[in-house]
């Protein structure tokens, strides 16, 4: 799905304009992206977390060259889905991990 694909949906959803979508999901990602970079973590109950991890500066390798490279630190996002999303794209793996805990009887 692309950012034009959730634009439609949202359109279709609320019987908006093409532009009131468009402003919706550029809220929306521009309010991620804002906190992320102040260092927030964002929490979306049922769909998951987005938070920044820090990575340590490292030796890495030129992988054409084999030349060694030093990598500065740096910090990425980082998404952690939620367990209702996992057991949604796994569906199969939900129903496992229900039938094999033991009933309180």
């Amino acid at each position: 799905m692309t950012k034009a694909d959730l634009v439609e949906k949202v359109t279709r959803l609320g019987d908006l304009t093409r532009r009131d979508g468009e402003v919706i999901v550029e809220t929306v990602f521009e309010s991620v992206i804002s906190a992320l970079q102040s260092g927030d973590k964002i929490e979306i109950r049922g769909f998951g977390s987005f938070r920044i991890r820090q990575r340590n500066p490292r030796i890495g390798r030129n992988p054409k060259t084999g030349e060694r490279v030093e990598v500065p630190a740096k910090r990425v996002p980082y998404f952690k889905p939620s367990k209702e999303l996992r057991d949604l794209v796994n569906p199969g793996e939900a129903a496992k991990a229900s039938s094999s805990t033991p009933s309180a009887s």
